[in-house]
């Protein structure tokens, strides 16, 4: 799989949206000059993302993501949450979603991402499309619906940075339809791997899965309201993502104690899921491949966590960004937790300065 730095993807994803565009236009979008955006699309050439005149593309390996999309609203309260009360702190507004986040992480990986989402033709839809963009994430497959409102997510943090609620307002992916997606098949069937999340609706998702036939397909539950979802597919999923609350709700069994967790494991790879990830917070996550099993929690960094919003769409990222450099299971968790460990000291939902090079020097000091 081919590694580009954050910049270059800056470069790939406008030249996706205009391949004629002259590298000064490219120069005054990223706010460099226009020698560097040569410099830049010498790069991509190099590495065979870009051949020919006019920016024609290559076929170089991506990764497609289907889902959520939308703005987060984050209120963090600075002192333990009193209910039914004011209670004083901070509120962030940041790009969010599920797909979105683990397209954002995995661009800044250096992996070549092309997200398929909806948003409104409104403010937020607006700014959603530009933090991809500046992210480095193909926005070709967002559709803007003049007639929806962009999603919103409202969460409440405590002091500590662990979520007490959270609230969503996705309905525009309901919008959503297999019929306007038909276009983009032969964008998700050719992927070199695909994230699905459960916010999208049961028709979409059943028509990812029958033309994702050749490609491995990674799932996030997303939610135990959305999670059942999921059960008509589960021969399909390669990759399964999950939290506890989500898993009860998938299986219909307790999955709180190892022995618990074993269980569910066990029926979700006699469903046909081929890897099972069930992310506990400080407890770390549990794993099982049918081969091997067991609970990784790493060794965290004297560090406060400043916003538990993004750890496990991070951890999601970090886990696809194994699979494709061909990273063994061990190796495989560690690197996704380190990725979620970055991402819960980061104020925000997501790390603007992640990168392979951080997660591998994390993975060192967790695990030394």
């Amino acid at each position: 799989m081919l590694v580009m730095t954050s910049r270059e993807q800056q470069v790939l994803s406008i030249v996706r949206d205009d391949p004629l565009i002259p590298q000064r236009a490219i120069a005054k979008r990223l706010g460099i000059t226009r020698s560097a955006v040569a410099g830049h699309i010498m790069n991509l050439t190099r590495k065979g993302l870009i051949k020919g005149r006019g920016y024609v593309l290559s076929d170089a390996p991506y990764v497609a993501l289907a889902g959520g999309a939308n703005v987060d609203i984050h209120g963090r309260s600075s002192q333990p949450v009193l209910t039914k009360d004011s209670n004083p702190g901070h509120v962030q507004i940041a790009a969010g979603g599920v797909a979105r986040n683990v397209a954002e992480n995995l661009a800044r990986l250096g992996i070549a991402t092309r997200l398929f989402s909806a948003v409104g033709d409104d403010q937020h839809g607006k700014y959603l499309l530009r933090a991809c963009r500046e992210a480095g994430v193909d926005v070709q497959g967002i559709q803007q619906l003049p007639a929806g409102t962009t999603s919103t997510y409202l969460s409440i943090v405590d002091h500590d940075g662990e979520m007490l609620l959270g609230v969503n307002d996705m309905q525009i992916l309901e919008q959503l339809r297999v019929e306007s997606l038909q276009a983009f098949a032969p964008l998700l069937k050719n992927a070199a791997l695909l994230v699905v999340d459960t916010n999208l609706p049961a028709a979409v998702l059943a028509w990812l899965f029958e033309i994702a036939t050749d490609v491995p397909v990674f799932v996030d539950t997303v939610s135990a309201a959305k999670a059942p979802r999921l059960q008509p597919h589960l021969q399909h999923v390669h990759t399964l993502k999950t939290g506890v609350i989500e898993a009860e709700a998938l299986t219909g069994l307790k999955a709180n104690t190892p022995l618990q967790l074993q269980k569910v494991a066990d029926r979700l790879h006699s469903d046909g899921v081929r890897r099972v990830f069930v992310t506990r917070g400080d407890k770390g996550v549990f794993y099982s491949d049918g081969q091997s099993r067991g609970t990784d929690t790493p060794q965290r960094r004297k560090r406060p966590v400043r916003n538990a919003g993004g750890a496990g769409d991070a951890f999601l990222a970090g886990l696809a960004y194994a699979w494709l450099q061909q990273m063994d299971l061990a190796d495989s968790i560690r690197f996704a937790l380190a990725t979620a460990e970055l991402t819960l000291a980061h104020p925000g939902t997501n790390r603007p300065d992640l990168s392979a090079e951080k997660v591998n020097e994390a993975m060192l000091v967790q695990y030394a």
